[in-house]
């Protein structure tokens, strides 16, 4: 078994298609009308058959409560593992992106907030022991 997709909720499908693709530079898989949305997909381009994010609208809700909860907890959505977490920080921040966290060095993993200005936090996490 193994995780094929997974999605996350966005206030807006075509600002979070652009943020995902554009600033973080995922690539877009599917597109298709689904109703009144879209059944959108991003992949990395590291692994264009990998796991699937779906960008999916928040419109119910209890999935914008949802949201709204865990990002005033300050709770990550979800995470990106990057080769090196200051280094994607630094690029990151110069394309404004705002981060929540800076690069933090936890046991042997180092981690960052930021916020994908859709509704969510995403930690981004490398494995680099004793960066």
């Amino acid at each position: 078994m193994k995780i094929k997709l997974n999605s996350i909720f966005v206030d807006n499908q075509e600002k979070a298609l652009k943020f995902y693709t554009e600033i973080l530079g995922f690539v877009k898989k599917t597109d298709l009308p689904a109703g009144d949305y879209r059944w959108l997909t991003v992949v990395s381009p590291e692994e264009p058959d990998g796991t699937e994010l779906l960008l999916e609208p928040n419109q119910n809700p209890v999935a914008k409560t949802y949201q709204a909860g865990i990002f005033e907890q300050g709770i990550p959505a979800t995470a990106f593992a990057v080769e090196n977490v200051q280094a994607e920080y630094k690029r990151l921040q110069m394309l404004g992106v705002t981060f929540h966290s800076e690069p933090t060095i936890m046991g042997e993993v180092t981690m960052a907030v930021f916020n994908d200005t859709c509704g969510n936090l995403i930690c981004l996490a490398d494995k680099s022991a004793g960066v």
